[in-house]
């Protein structure tokens, strides 16, 4: 037996060592895209007319590589927003005693098993009264509602919301800030919106340290087992059957404990199952996890505590991602499979922002999930996915054909807004396929963009008379492309909402 268990004490000592390599080689700096965000900056204030600086602070910060790749989007989504409706126009700054630059601050630290992202502008900050005028119109809120500072401002995490009065690449068309709420929520973080008018705003993100591994309390809330990541958990204590039946008696049931007030929940019923009853002797205790979910502290009552155990985190899949409160799950020693929970997330929800979401007209919130869908028509795989990923980065939906061929057979099945058309390709040429598009009644109002290596003016000239509508030549700029496929939706009113068949 001693050698035995001298031989697993061996083989544990082996199988940290692995582990911690493992994490090692996972971890990425994050000064090594600091360069891409200040490009991001500087190509958004000259778009806008602004002049504005980015500072990074904690560079030398490590970061999961699969965290780190998630989040370059949404960093990118967080700096265009601060520029667009944060950051004033020199003149606006002048006026109000501002330096005419304005200032982004983005500082990236480490707390216990977190990283913390700080996004914060010196900025005009939020203007609630927009935002609620807006919400209003769509019907998201009405009239006679009352709603606190911080519920007004989940409204531009909405898909749709917007309070910019003309539509630009940069802002306008309701993406953006939603796609960073949802890439957050996947990742099993945390985004808290402070603003004050006038002096900025700060947007703060908190997410795990790994993906890959994770410290977890295993907990039984009635018939199922769950997993709590030992980050949200500030303390565990035990409360009599009694105790329990006395609180939850009261209109707002709390628990004091060390000089903070948690608001008791049952874990089971904020799952959506029911809470057990409470009639067993008075003496019996049950545990209760002590949980701070932002600003707020939660007690949450469970069944059963099995203690910590050091998980592997697997994705749930899109349909499971969606649900609030779950951020993963791990298969545990004897096969069962345990959701990896989310407390903070399971806590955001707030019964009156729900109830005025489920209150919108349905034909207005179709109008707001509706995204702008440009088709890449290319021979070359590399030119289909560059010209994706950077259309994707930008908030456009994106499809794909091979050529003209592939792309005919896609149009009989999903209309996209705008085309973007290379000539030489094989079975059917850009040619072929722009005039295809012209002569047919369901597409015919579609905008091309034809982007070619051939720039001669007969080439030029023949793709006018197909009725091509504005004609690029390789390698382009993306700020070019982009400029054109933001003039043609500006000028084209139909975009989204009647040339898209079926996304």
């Amino acid at each position: 037996m001693r050698d035995s268990e001298t031989l697993l004490l061996q083989q544990a000592r082996v199988s940290t060592d692995l582990q911690d390599g493992l994490m090692r080689t996972r971890m990425v700096q994050f000064h090594n895209l600091a360069p891409r965000l200040r490009r991001v900056v500087r190509q958004t204030a000259e778009e806008l007319g602004k002049q504005v600086e980015l500072e990074v602070s904690g560079e030398s910060s490590e970061l999961d590589r699969s965290v780190l790749d998630r989040m370059m989007a949404p960093l990118e989504h967080m700096l265009r927003n601060a520029i667009a409706h944060g950051i004033e126009l020199p003149e606006q700054r002048r006026r109000a005693g501002k330096p005419e630059a304005g200032r982004v601050r983005m500082t990236i630290v480490r707390e216990a098993g977190e990283i913390v992202i700080k996004v914060e502008d010196d900025g005009d900050g939020v203007n609630l009264e927009t935002i609620t005028r807006k919400a209003r119109s769509l019907g998201l809120i009405g009239d006679d509602d009352k709603l606190s500072n911080q519920d007004i401002m989940q409204f531009i995490l909405k898909s749709g919301f917007s309070t910019a009065d003309t539509i630009t690449q940069i802002s306008g068309r309701g993406v953006g800030m939603d796609i960073v709420a949802a890439e957050v929520r996947e990742l099993g973080g945390v985004l808290d919106i402070e603003s004050t008018r006038g002096q900025g705003t700060l947007f703060t993100v908190r997410l795990p340290f790994t993906l890959a591994i994770n410290q977890a309390l295993l907990v039984q809330a009635g018939e199922d087992i769950y997993a709590v990541p030992l980050t949200s958990i500030e303390g565990i204590t035990r409360l009599s059957v009694g105790t329990l039946q006395e609180k939850y008696a009261q209109d707002a049931p709390v628990h004091e404990y060390a000089t903070n007030v948690y608001e008791l929940r049952h874990l089971g019923s904020l799952l959506g199952s029911s809470a057990p009853a409470l009639d067993e002797e008075p003496h019996i205790m049950y545990p209760v996890l002590l949980v701070r979910a932002g600003e707020r502290r939660f007690a949450l009552q469970v069944e059963g505590v099995f203690g910590n155990r050091e998980v592997v985190v697997k994705p749930v899949g899109p349909q499971i991602s969606k649900v609030r409160g779950i951020s993963g799950a791990t298969i545990l020693g004897d096969g069962r499979v345990a959701l990896i929970l989310d407390p903070v997330g399971l806590m955001r929800g707030d019964p009156g922002i729900h109830a005025a979401y489920r209150s919108v007209d349905p034909s207005v919130a179709a109008a707001l999930e509706r995204t702008v869908t440009v088709m890449v028509v290319d021979d070359s795989i590399t030119i289909r996915m560059v010209t994706s990923r950077m259309l994707e980065r930008n908030n456009f939906a994106v499809m794909t054909a091979k050529d003209g061929i592939d792309a005919v057979s896609q149009l009989r099945e999903s209309v996209p807004d705008v085309v973007l058309l290379d000539i030489e390709m094989p079975r059917m040429d850009g040619y072929e396929l722009a005039t295809y598009i012209r002569n047919n009644e369901q597409l015919r109002e579609i905008p091309i963009i034809m982007i070619t290596s051939r720039t001669g003016a007969k080439h030029r000239d023949r793709a006018m008379e197909i009725g091509v509508n504005r004609f690029m030549g390789k390698p382009y700029q993306e700020t070019e492309l982009l400029q054109n496929i933001n003039d043609i939706m500006a000028a084209c009113p139909r975009g989204a909402s009647s040339m898209s068949g079926t996304y």
